[in-house]
Protein backbone atom coordinates (compact mmCIF):
# COMPACT_ATOMS: atom_id res chain seq x y z
CA UNK A 1 0.00 0.00 0.00
CA UNK A 2 2.91 2.40 -0.18
CA UNK A 3 2.33 4.64 -3.34
CA UNK A 4 4.34 4.40 -6.83
CA UNK A 5 4.14 6.29 -9.56
CA UNK A 6 0.50 7.35 -9.16
CA UNK A 7 -1.82 9.04 -7.22
CA UNK A 8 -3.82 7.05 -4.94
CA UNK A 9 -6.83 8.24 -2.86
CA UNK A 10 -8.50 6.32 0.36
CA UNK A 11 -11.44 7.53 2.10
CA UNK A 12 -10.93 5.81 5.91
CA UNK A 13 -14.29 7.77 6.91
CA UNK A 14 -17.31 9.98 5.32
CA UNK A 15 -18.05 7.85 2.16
CA UNK A 16 -21.12 5.80 2.31
CA UNK A 17 -21.77 7.88 5.32
CA UNK A 18 -22.48 11.67 6.37
CA UNK A 19 -19.95 12.30 8.83
CA UNK A 20 -16.12 11.15 10.07
CA UNK A 21 -14.71 13.01 7.06
CA UNK A 22 -11.45 11.65 6.61
CA UNK A 23 -9.29 11.36 2.83
CA UNK A 24 -6.19 10.19 2.05
CA UNK A 25 -3.91 11.24 -1.00
CA UNK A 26 -0.97 9.44 -2.05
CA UNK A 27 2.09 9.82 -4.46
CA UNK A 28 5.79 9.25 -4.76
CA UNK A 29 5.85 7.07 -1.17
CA UNK A 30 3.94 9.72 0.92
CA UNK A 31 0.58 10.72 1.83
CA UNK A 32 -1.33 13.45 2.53
CA UNK A 33 -4.60 13.46 5.04
CA UNK A 34 -7.49 16.13 4.52
CA UNK A 35 -9.83 16.62 7.48
CA UNK A 36 -10.40 14.28 10.68
CA UNK A 37 -13.83 13.76 11.79
CA UNK A 38 -16.07 12.54 14.06
CA UNK A 39 -19.66 11.02 13.99
CA UNK A 40 -22.27 11.35 17.02
CA UNK A 41 -23.60 8.18 18.44
CA UNK A 42 -26.98 6.61 18.16
CA UNK A 43 -28.73 4.27 20.49
CA UNK A 44 -26.42 1.31 18.94
CA UNK A 45 -24.26 2.77 21.05
CA UNK A 46 -25.14 2.89 24.83
CA UNK A 47 -23.07 5.68 26.79
CA UNK A 48 -21.01 7.42 23.84
CA UNK A 49 -21.76 10.48 22.63
CA UNK A 50 -19.15 10.57 19.72
CA UNK A 51 -17.48 8.01 17.50
CA UNK A 52 -13.69 8.46 15.87
CA UNK A 53 -12.67 7.03 12.68
CA UNK A 54 -10.17 4.13 13.07
CA UNK A 55 -6.88 5.99 11.49
CA UNK A 56 -4.65 2.23 12.26
CA UNK A 57 -3.90 2.13 8.36
CA UNK A 58 -2.16 5.58 7.77
CA UNK A 59 -0.95 5.42 11.65
CA UNK A 60 1.25 2.21 10.31
CA UNK A 61 2.57 4.53 7.71
CA UNK A 62 2.80 7.38 9.92
CA UNK A 63 6.32 8.32 8.60
CA UNK A 64 5.25 8.71 4.98
CA UNK A 65 2.07 11.14 6.45
CA UNK A 66 3.08 14.34 5.72
CA UNK A 67 0.35 16.67 6.95
CA UNK A 68 -3.19 17.23 7.32
CA UNK A 69 -5.25 19.60 5.31
CA UNK A 70 -8.56 20.97 6.68
CA UNK A 71 -11.17 22.35 4.52
CA UNK A 72 -13.75 23.94 7.26
CA UNK A 73 -14.42 24.30 10.93
CA UNK A 74 -17.01 21.72 11.04
CA UNK A 75 -17.33 18.77 13.99
CA UNK A 76 -17.28 16.31 10.75
CA UNK A 77 -14.34 17.41 9.28
CA UNK A 78 -12.22 18.51 12.66
CA UNK A 79 -13.40 17.02 15.49
CA UNK A 80 -11.07 13.85 15.74
CA UNK A 81 -7.99 15.88 16.09
CA UNK A 82 -8.21 16.58 19.67
CA UNK A 83 -7.64 12.77 19.99
CA UNK A 84 -5.94 11.57 17.44
CA UNK A 85 -3.69 13.93 15.95
CA UNK A 86 -0.84 14.01 18.36
CA UNK A 87 0.09 10.42 17.23
CA UNK A 88 -0.34 11.00 13.44
CA UNK A 89 3.12 13.65 14.52
CA UNK A 90 2.30 15.84 11.72
CA UNK A 91 1.45 19.60 11.20
CA UNK A 92 -1.90 20.63 10.56
CA UNK A 93 -3.03 23.36 8.26
CA UNK A 94 -6.04 25.36 8.04
CA UNK A 95 -7.10 28.86 7.20
CA UNK A 96 -7.29 31.28 10.02
CA UNK A 97 -10.72 30.83 11.35
CA UNK A 98 -10.86 27.06 11.39
CA UNK A 99 -7.12 26.73 12.91
CA UNK A 100 -9.07 29.22 16.07
CA UNK A 101 -11.43 26.95 16.54
CA UNK A 102 -8.69 23.55 16.23
CA UNK A 103 -6.40 25.41 18.15
CA UNK A 104 -9.43 26.24 21.12
CA UNK A 105 -9.89 22.17 21.16
CA UNK A 106 -6.26 21.21 21.25
CA UNK A 107 -6.29 23.64 24.31
CA UNK A 108 -8.81 22.10 26.07
CA UNK A 109 -7.41 18.36 25.39
CA UNK A 110 -4.19 20.18 27.19
CA UNK A 111 -1.98 19.27 23.80
CA UNK A 112 -1.90 22.53 21.81
CA UNK A 113 1.65 22.70 22.87
CA UNK A 114 1.89 18.99 20.91
CA UNK A 115 0.71 19.79 17.77
CA UNK A 116 1.78 22.26 15.10
CA UNK A 117 -0.83 24.49 13.61
CA UNK A 118 0.33 26.35 9.78
CA UNK A 119 -2.11 28.59 9.14
CA UNK A 120 -2.67 29.27 5.42
CA UNK A 121 -4.32 32.19 4.07
CA UNK A 122 -7.62 31.61 1.75
CA UNK A 123 -6.08 31.57 -2.07
CA UNK A 124 -2.65 31.01 -0.59
CA UNK A 125 -0.80 28.10 -2.05
CA UNK A 126 1.78 25.41 -0.40
CA UNK A 127 3.47 22.02 -1.19
CA UNK A 128 3.81 19.01 1.18
CA UNK A 129 6.10 16.86 -0.94
CA UNK A 130 4.68 16.10 -4.13
CA UNK A 131 1.65 17.66 -3.25
CA UNK A 132 1.07 21.39 -4.15
CA UNK A 133 -2.10 22.76 -2.45
CA UNK A 134 -4.23 25.84 -3.03
CA UNK A 135 -7.44 26.82 -1.11
CA UNK A 136 -10.59 27.71 -3.01
CA UNK A 137 -13.14 29.59 -1.16
CA UNK A 138 -16.32 28.18 -1.44
CA UNK A 139 -19.68 29.02 0.47
CA UNK A 140 -20.93 26.66 2.94
CA UNK A 141 -22.53 27.18 6.60
CA UNK A 142 -19.53 28.27 8.32
CA UNK A 143 -16.70 30.94 7.59
CA UNK A 144 -13.66 30.28 5.32
CA UNK A 145 -15.02 27.22 4.20
CA UNK A 146 -12.75 25.60 1.04
CA UNK A 147 -12.15 23.35 -1.60
CA UNK A 148 -9.01 22.54 -2.23
CA UNK A 149 -6.76 22.53 -5.81
CA UNK A 150 -3.92 19.98 -5.56
CA UNK A 151 -1.19 19.76 -7.77
CA UNK A 152 0.64 16.09 -8.20
CA UNK A 153 2.82 14.81 -11.07
CA UNK A 154 0.32 12.70 -12.05
CA UNK A 155 -2.89 14.87 -12.64
CA UNK A 156 -5.16 17.95 -10.62
CA UNK A 157 -7.33 17.20 -8.70
CA UNK A 158 -10.47 19.49 -7.24
CA UNK A 159 -11.34 18.45 -3.50
CA UNK A 160 -14.62 20.21 -3.11
CA UNK A 161 -15.11 20.03 1.09
CA UNK A 162 -18.54 20.64 1.89
CA UNK A 163 -19.98 23.67 -0.37
CA UNK A 164 -22.86 25.29 -1.96
CA UNK A 165 -23.77 28.17 -4.45
CA UNK A 166 -24.52 31.69 -2.59
CA UNK A 167 -25.31 34.85 -4.74
CA UNK A 168 -24.97 36.86 -1.41
CA UNK A 169 -23.70 35.50 1.16
CA UNK A 170 -23.43 37.05 4.61
CA UNK A 171 -20.27 36.43 5.57
CA UNK A 172 -17.37 35.60 3.39
CA UNK A 173 -16.36 36.07 -0.35
CA UNK A 174 -16.60 32.71 -2.06
CA UNK A 175 -14.53 31.94 -5.51
CA UNK A 176 -16.59 33.71 -8.17
CA UNK A 177 -18.09 31.86 -11.03
CA UNK A 178 -15.10 33.30 -13.13
CA UNK A 179 -12.39 31.95 -10.74
CA UNK A 180 -14.32 28.66 -10.51
CA UNK A 181 -14.17 28.65 -14.51
CA UNK A 182 -10.45 29.61 -14.64
CA UNK A 183 -9.65 26.39 -12.49
CA UNK A 184 -11.65 24.46 -14.99
CA UNK A 185 -9.73 26.47 -18.09
CA UNK A 186 -6.33 25.09 -16.40
CA UNK A 187 -7.53 21.32 -16.44
CA UNK A 188 -9.12 19.02 -13.86
CA UNK A 189 -8.42 15.14 -14.07
CA UNK A 190 -10.38 14.58 -10.70
CA UNK A 191 -13.15 16.11 -8.45
CA UNK A 192 -14.33 14.67 -5.11
CA UNK A 193 -17.54 15.99 -4.79
CA UNK A 194 -20.03 16.33 -1.92
CA UNK A 195 -23.10 14.26 -2.19
CA UNK A 196 -25.06 15.12 0.44
CA UNK A 197 -27.89 16.94 -1.40
CA UNK A 198 -27.64 14.73 -4.64
CA UNK A 199 -31.38 14.02 -4.44
CA UNK A 200 -32.70 18.00 -4.32
CA UNK A 201 -33.73 19.40 -7.40
CA UNK A 202 -33.41 22.65 -5.68
CA UNK A 203 -30.81 24.97 -5.06
CA UNK A 204 -29.39 25.47 -1.29
CA UNK A 205 -30.83 29.31 -1.37
CA UNK A 206 -28.77 32.31 -0.48
CA UNK A 207 -27.82 32.54 3.22
CA UNK A 208 -29.00 36.15 3.12
CA UNK A 209 -32.59 34.90 1.89
CA UNK A 210 -33.45 33.81 5.69
CA UNK A 211 -33.30 37.06 7.34
CA UNK A 212 -36.83 38.06 6.09
CA UNK A 213 -38.44 34.98 6.92
CA UNK A 214 -36.92 35.30 10.60
CA UNK A 215 -38.20 38.62 10.80
CA UNK A 216 -41.13 37.85 10.19
CA UNK A 217 -42.08 34.99 12.67
CA UNK A 218 -40.00 37.03 15.26
CA UNK A 219 -41.54 40.06 14.43
CA UNK A 220 -44.73 38.64 15.29
CA UNK A 221 -43.90 36.70 18.09
CA UNK A 222 -45.62 37.97 21.40
CA UNK A 223 -43.60 36.60 23.93
CA UNK A 224 -39.82 35.49 24.71
CA UNK A 225 -38.18 34.20 21.35
CA UNK A 226 -35.66 31.27 21.23
CA UNK A 227 -33.96 30.59 18.46
CA UNK A 228 -31.92 27.11 17.93
CA UNK A 229 -29.14 26.93 14.84
CA UNK A 230 -25.99 25.17 14.31
CA UNK A 231 -23.36 26.95 16.12
CA UNK A 232 -20.85 26.79 13.90
CA UNK A 233 -23.44 29.15 11.34
CA UNK A 234 -22.00 32.06 12.05
CA UNK A 235 -23.55 33.79 9.21
CA UNK A 236 -27.29 32.68 10.72
CA UNK A 237 -25.53 33.78 13.94
CA UNK A 238 -24.85 37.35 12.18
CA UNK A 239 -28.45 37.40 11.08
CA UNK A 240 -30.28 36.99 14.20
CA UNK A 241 -28.07 40.26 15.66
CA UNK A 242 -29.47 41.95 12.90
CA UNK A 243 -33.11 40.54 13.64
CA UNK A 244 -32.64 41.32 17.21
CA UNK A 245 -31.62 45.00 16.47
CA UNK A 246 -34.82 45.56 14.15
CA UNK A 247 -37.16 44.08 16.73
CA UNK A 248 -36.21 46.03 19.13
CA UNK A 249 -34.93 42.50 21.06
CA UNK A 250 -31.83 42.54 23.44
CA UNK A 251 -29.85 39.42 22.45
CA UNK A 252 -28.47 36.48 24.79
CA UNK A 253 -26.42 33.68 23.73
CA UNK A 254 -26.98 30.24 25.32
CA UNK A 255 -24.83 27.44 25.08
CA UNK A 256 -20.68 27.09 25.32
CA UNK A 257 -20.12 26.41 21.39
CA UNK A 258 -21.56 29.52 20.44
CA UNK A 259 -19.58 31.25 22.99
CA UNK A 260 -16.66 29.86 21.65
CA UNK A 261 -17.45 30.30 18.12
CA UNK A 262 -18.60 33.70 18.46
CA UNK A 263 -15.15 34.99 19.96
CA UNK A 264 -12.78 32.97 17.32
CA UNK A 265 -15.32 34.79 14.49
CA UNK A 266 -14.48 38.39 16.15
CA UNK A 267 -11.08 37.59 16.55
CA UNK A 268 -10.81 36.55 12.87
CA UNK A 269 -12.43 39.56 11.76
CA UNK A 270 -16.31 38.73 11.47
CA UNK A 271 -19.33 39.90 13.26
CA UNK A 272 -17.56 43.57 13.63
CA UNK A 273 -21.41 45.15 13.88
CA UNK A 274 -23.03 42.13 16.29
CA UNK A 275 -24.65 43.70 19.00
CA UNK A 276 -24.24 43.43 22.60
CA UNK A 277 -25.63 40.67 24.34
CA UNK A 278 -26.81 40.00 27.61
CA UNK A 279 -26.80 37.15 30.37
CA UNK A 280 -29.18 34.74 30.93
CA UNK A 281 -30.27 36.57 33.85
CA UNK A 282 -30.57 39.69 32.91
CA UNK A 283 -32.73 38.13 29.84
CA UNK A 284 -35.05 36.67 32.32
CA UNK A 285 -35.57 40.07 34.26
CA UNK A 286 -36.67 42.08 30.91
CA UNK A 287 -39.94 41.69 29.52
CA UNK A 288 -40.32 38.52 27.65
CA UNK A 289 -41.12 40.40 23.99
CA UNK A 290 -37.82 42.31 24.49
CA UNK A 291 -35.88 39.11 24.63
CA UNK A 292 -34.19 36.86 21.51
CA UNK A 293 -32.43 33.82 22.60
CA UNK A 294 -29.89 31.94 20.26
CA UNK A 295 -29.21 28.58 21.40
CA UNK A 296 -27.82 25.64 20.71
CA UNK A 297 -29.31 21.97 21.28
CA UNK A 298 -31.46 22.10 17.30
CA UNK A 299 -30.58 18.24 17.23
CA UNK A 300 -32.58 17.26 20.16
CA UNK A 301 -28.49 16.84 22.08
CA UNK A 302 -29.39 16.28 25.88
CA UNK A 303 -26.45 18.08 27.03
CA UNK A 304 -27.22 21.43 24.78
CA UNK A 305 -28.42 24.58 26.07
CA UNK A 306 -32.20 23.79 24.81
CA UNK A 307 -32.53 20.84 26.25
CA UNK A 308 -31.86 21.82 29.46
CA UNK A 309 -33.97 24.87 29.00
CA UNK A 310 -36.76 22.87 28.34
CA UNK A 311 -36.23 20.26 31.12
CA UNK A 312 -35.77 23.51 33.78
CA UNK A 313 -31.97 23.16 34.35
CA UNK A 314 -30.70 26.03 32.64
CA UNK A 315 -30.72 29.98 34.08
CA UNK A 316 -33.42 30.54 31.31
CA UNK A 317 -36.79 29.53 30.99
CA UNK A 318 -39.93 29.24 28.54
CA UNK A 319 -43.32 29.40 29.20
CA UNK A 320 -46.60 29.06 27.29
CA UNK A 321 -46.95 31.87 24.54
CA UNK A 322 -42.89 31.89 23.97
CA UNK A 323 -41.97 31.01 20.57
CA UNK A 324 -38.86 28.33 19.54
CA UNK A 325 -37.37 28.57 15.98
CA UNK A 326 -35.82 25.87 14.63
CA UNK A 327 -33.41 27.61 12.32
CA UNK A 328 -31.49 24.23 10.96
CA UNK A 329 -32.35 21.33 9.40
CA UNK A 330 -33.34 17.89 11.05
CA UNK A 331 -30.08 15.88 10.50
CA UNK A 332 -31.29 12.16 10.12
CA UNK A 333 -31.17 9.98 12.75
CA UNK A 334 -31.83 12.89 15.24
CA UNK A 335 -35.74 12.13 14.55
CA UNK A 336 -36.35 10.84 18.30
CA UNK A 337 -34.08 13.54 19.99
CA UNK A 338 -35.90 16.26 18.46
CA UNK A 339 -39.41 14.83 18.61
CA UNK A 340 -38.53 14.71 22.25
CA UNK A 341 -37.41 18.47 23.27
CA UNK A 342 -40.47 19.43 20.54
CA UNK A 343 -43.15 17.18 23.15
CA UNK A 344 -41.40 18.83 26.25
CA UNK A 345 -41.87 22.43 24.38
CA UNK A 346 -45.47 21.80 23.34
CA UNK A 347 -47.08 20.59 26.79
CA UNK A 348 -45.35 23.93 28.48
CA UNK A 349 -47.66 25.74 25.56
CA UNK A 350 -44.65 27.30 24.04
CA UNK A 351 -45.26 27.30 19.94
CA UNK A 352 -42.37 26.36 17.13
CA UNK A 353 -41.32 27.06 14.16
CA UNK A 354 -39.24 24.78 11.77
CA UNK A 355 -38.42 25.19 8.17
CA UNK A 356 -41.89 23.68 7.32
CA UNK A 357 -43.39 26.04 8.52
CA UNK A 358 -41.53 29.27 7.33
CA UNK A 359 -38.20 30.41 5.43
CA UNK A 360 -35.92 30.23 8.50
CA UNK A 361 -33.23 27.76 6.92
CA UNK A 362 -31.17 26.95 4.17
CA UNK A 363 -28.81 24.14 3.31
CA UNK A 364 -25.08 24.19 2.96
CA UNK A 365 -24.55 22.03 0.72
CA UNK A 366 -25.45 22.09 -2.98
CA UNK A 367 -28.43 21.21 -4.98
CA UNK A 368 -28.45 19.45 -7.90
CA UNK A 369 -28.65 22.64 -10.46
CA UNK A 370 -25.67 24.08 -8.42
CA UNK A 371 -23.74 20.69 -9.35
CA UNK A 372 -24.56 21.21 -12.51
CA UNK A 373 -23.53 24.32 -12.51
CA UNK A 374 -20.03 23.28 -10.96
CA UNK A 375 -19.23 20.62 -13.36
CA UNK A 376 -19.84 23.30 -16.04
CA UNK A 377 -16.99 25.21 -14.34
CA UNK A 378 -14.57 22.77 -13.37
CA UNK A 379 -15.61 20.02 -16.50
CA UNK A 380 -13.24 17.18 -14.75
CA UNK A 381 -12.80 14.19 -16.57
CA UNK A 382 -13.36 11.93 -13.44
CA UNK A 383 -15.90 12.06 -10.66
CA UNK A 384 -15.72 10.63 -7.19
CA UNK A 385 -18.18 11.08 -5.26
CA UNK A 386 -17.64 11.30 -1.59
CA UNK A 387 -19.84 12.70 1.41
CA UNK A 388 -22.63 10.91 1.75
CA UNK A 389 -23.88 7.48 2.20
CA UNK A 390 -23.83 4.88 -0.31
CA UNK A 391 -27.66 5.83 -2.20
CA UNK A 392 -26.18 9.80 -2.02
CA UNK A 393 -22.92 9.09 -3.62
CA UNK A 394 -24.60 6.48 -6.53
CA UNK A 395 -27.32 9.00 -7.32
CA UNK A 396 -24.26 12.10 -7.88
CA UNK A 397 -22.84 9.24 -10.17
CA UNK A 398 -25.60 8.90 -12.23
CA UNK A 399 -26.49 12.63 -11.83
CA UNK A 400 -22.65 13.55 -13.31
CA UNK A 401 -22.92 10.69 -16.40
CA UNK A 402 -26.36 12.69 -17.00
CA UNK A 403 -24.70 16.15 -17.34
CA UNK A 404 -21.93 14.92 -19.31
CA UNK A 405 -18.95 14.40 -17.07
CA UNK A 406 -16.99 11.38 -19.11
CA UNK A 407 -16.35 9.28 -16.08
CA UNK A 408 -17.76 8.60 -12.28
CA UNK A 409 -16.23 6.12 -9.44
CA UNK A 410 -18.05 5.53 -6.65
CA UNK A 411 -16.06 3.97 -3.84
CA UNK A 412 -16.17 3.59 -0.25
CA UNK A 413 -14.64 3.34 3.14
CA UNK A 414 -11.41 1.52 3.01
CA UNK A 415 -11.26 1.21 -1.00
CA UNK A 416 -7.65 2.36 -2.27
CA UNK A 417 -8.20 3.38 -5.36
CA UNK A 418 -5.82 4.82 -8.09
CA UNK A 419 -6.82 8.16 -9.81
CA UNK A 420 -4.36 8.26 -11.90
CA UNK A 421 -2.41 7.98 -14.30
CA UNK A 422 -4.65 5.76 -16.35
CA UNK A 423 -8.37 4.83 -16.04
CA UNK A 424 -9.26 5.07 -12.42
CA UNK A 425 -9.72 1.36 -10.52
CA UNK A 426 -9.79 0.15 -7.24
CA UNK A 427 -6.42 -1.67 -6.10
CA UNK A 428 -6.70 -2.87 -2.65
CA UNK A 429 -8.45 -2.48 0.64
CA UNK A 430 -7.49 -0.57 3.80
CA UNK A 431 -8.73 -1.54 7.63
CA UNK A 432 -11.50 0.68 8.17
CA UNK A 433 -13.20 1.01 11.23
CA UNK A 434 -14.84 2.95 14.29
CA UNK A 435 -13.99 4.22 17.98
CA UNK A 436 -15.74 5.38 20.85
CA UNK A 437 -14.95 8.06 22.87
CA UNK A 438 -16.08 6.27 26.36
CA UNK A 439 -15.65 9.08 29.13
CA UNK A 440 -12.23 10.39 28.48
CA UNK A 441 -10.97 6.75 27.08
CA UNK A 442 -11.16 5.65 23.68
CA UNK A 443 -12.51 2.16 22.35
CA UNK A 444 -12.87 0.25 19.33
CA UNK A 445 -16.92 0.41 18.55
CA UNK A 446 -17.11 -3.37 18.21
CA UNK A 447 -15.07 -4.14 21.48
CA UNK A 448 -15.57 -6.07 24.57
CA UNK A 449 -16.94 -2.95 26.25
CA UNK A 450 -19.43 -2.10 23.80
CA UNK A 451 -20.74 -5.62 23.26
CA UNK A 452 -21.60 -6.15 26.90
CA UNK A 453 -23.48 -2.75 27.81
CA UNK A 454 -24.94 -3.60 24.32
CA UNK A 455 -26.02 -6.88 25.99
CA UNK A 456 -27.04 -5.43 29.35
CA UNK A 457 -28.73 -2.79 27.70
CA UNK A 458 -31.04 -5.11 25.71
CA UNK A 459 -31.22 -8.02 28.56
CA UNK A 460 -30.36 -6.74 32.19
CA UNK A 461 -27.84 -7.94 34.46
CA UNK A 462 -27.71 -11.09 37.17
CA UNK A 463 -25.10 -10.77 39.94
CA UNK A 464 -24.76 -14.52 41.84
CA UNK A 465 -22.87 -15.03 45.21
CA UNK A 466 -22.60 -19.07 46.02
CA UNK A 467 -20.75 -20.11 49.06
CA UNK A 468 -19.00 -23.47 48.84
CA UNK A 469 -17.91 -26.05 51.29
CA UNK A 470 -15.57 -28.59 51.26
CA UNK A 471 -17.99 -31.34 50.51
CA UNK A 472 -19.30 -29.36 47.57
CA UNK A 473 -22.23 -28.15 49.34
CA UNK A 474 -23.92 -24.96 49.61
CA UNK A 475 -22.99 -22.96 52.91
CA UNK A 476 -25.64 -20.78 53.71
CA UNK A 477 -28.24 -19.30 51.01
CA UNK A 478 -27.12 -18.11 47.59
CA UNK A 479 -27.56 -13.98 46.70
CA UNK A 480 -29.20 -12.84 43.66
CA UNK A 481 -28.75 -9.32 42.43
CA UNK A 482 -31.08 -8.15 39.51
CA UNK A 483 -30.47 -5.30 37.58
CA UNK A 484 -32.59 -4.40 34.43
CA UNK A 485 -34.21 -7.84 34.45
CA UNK A 486 -37.98 -7.34 33.50
CA UNK A 487 -39.68 -8.96 36.79
CA UNK A 488 -41.09 -6.25 38.71
CA UNK A 489 -43.51 -7.56 41.45
CA UNK A 490 -42.67 -10.65 40.83
CA UNK A 491 -38.97 -9.73 42.01
CA UNK A 492 -38.96 -12.10 45.06
CA UNK A 493 -40.85 -15.11 43.45
CA UNK A 494 -37.99 -15.02 41.01
CA UNK A 495 -35.29 -14.92 43.14
CA UNK A 496 -36.36 -17.61 44.94
CA UNK A 497 -36.86 -19.58 41.61
CA UNK A 498 -33.29 -19.02 40.78
CA UNK A 499 -32.04 -19.43 44.22
CA UNK A 500 -33.66 -23.33 43.51
CA UNK A 501 -32.47 -23.70 40.21
CA UNK A 502 -28.34 -22.77 42.14
CA UNK A 503 -29.19 -24.97 44.54
CA UNK A 504 -29.88 -28.50 42.14
CA UNK A 505 -26.92 -27.09 39.90
CA UNK A 506 -24.58 -27.17 43.04
CA UNK A 507 -26.33 -30.72 44.01
CA UNK A 508 -23.62 -30.94 46.43
CA UNK A 509 -21.56 -32.32 43.30
CA UNK A 510 -17.75 -31.91 43.80
CA UNK A 511 -16.22 -30.52 40.15
CA UNK A 512 -13.66 -27.81 38.73
CA UNK A 513 -14.48 -23.96 39.70
CA UNK A 514 -15.06 -23.05 35.97
CA UNK A 515 -17.61 -26.06 35.37
CA UNK A 516 -19.47 -25.34 38.79
CA UNK A 517 -19.23 -21.62 37.54
CA UNK A 518 -20.35 -22.77 34.19
CA UNK A 519 -23.06 -24.97 35.46
CA UNK A 520 -24.60 -22.28 37.91
CA UNK A 521 -24.45 -19.25 35.24
CA UNK A 522 -26.27 -21.27 32.50
CA UNK A 523 -29.30 -22.83 35.20
CA UNK A 524 -30.25 -18.93 36.03
CA UNK A 525 -30.14 -17.78 32.98
CA UNK A 526 -32.49 -20.34 31.92
CA UNK A 527 -34.90 -19.62 34.75
CA UNK A 528 -34.59 -15.75 33.71
CA UNK A 529 -35.30 -16.58 30.10
CA UNK A 530 -38.55 -19.24 31.02
CA UNK A 531 -40.09 -16.05 33.44
CA UNK A 532 -39.14 -12.78 30.87
CA UNK A 533 -37.99 -14.77 27.72
CA UNK A 534 -34.60 -12.31 27.61
CA UNK A 535 -31.29 -13.68 28.49
CA UNK A 536 -29.58 -11.68 30.70
CA UNK A 537 -25.67 -11.23 31.52
CA UNK A 538 -25.26 -13.68 34.04
CA UNK A 539 -22.06 -13.27 36.51
CA UNK A 540 -21.33 -16.11 39.03
CA UNK A 541 -19.05 -15.60 42.14
CA UNK A 542 -17.99 -18.78 43.99
CA UNK A 543 -16.64 -18.43 47.56
CA UNK A 544 -14.88 -21.77 48.13
CA UNK A 545 -14.73 -23.06 51.89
Amino acid sequence: MTPQNELLFCALGGSGEIGMNVNLYGADGKWVMVDCGITFADSAYPGVDVILPDLQFIEDRADDLLGVVLTHGHEDHIGALPYLAEDLGVPLYATPFTAGLIRGKLEEEGIADRVKIRVIQPDERFALGPFGFRYVPLAHSIPEANGLLIETPYGRVFHTGDWKLDDDPVIGAPSSPEQLAAIGDEGVDVMVCDSTNAFNANPSGSESSVREGLLQVIGAARGRVLVTTFASNVARVATLGRVAEETGRKLCIAGRSLDRITKVARQCGYLTDFPGTISPEEAMRLPPNQVLVVATGGQGEPRAALARIAEGTHALSLSSGDTVVFSSRQIPGNEVAIGRIQNILAKKGVMMVTERQAHVHVSGHPGRPELAQMYRWIRPKLLVPTHGEARHMMEQARFAAAEGVPDTLVQSDGDVVRLLPGPAKKIGDAPVGRLVLDGDVILPSDGATINERRKLALNGQISVAVAIGRNGGILGEPQIRLQGVPVEEDREPFIDDAVEAVEEAVNGRKRPADKLREDVRLAVRRVATRWTGKKPVVDVLLIQA
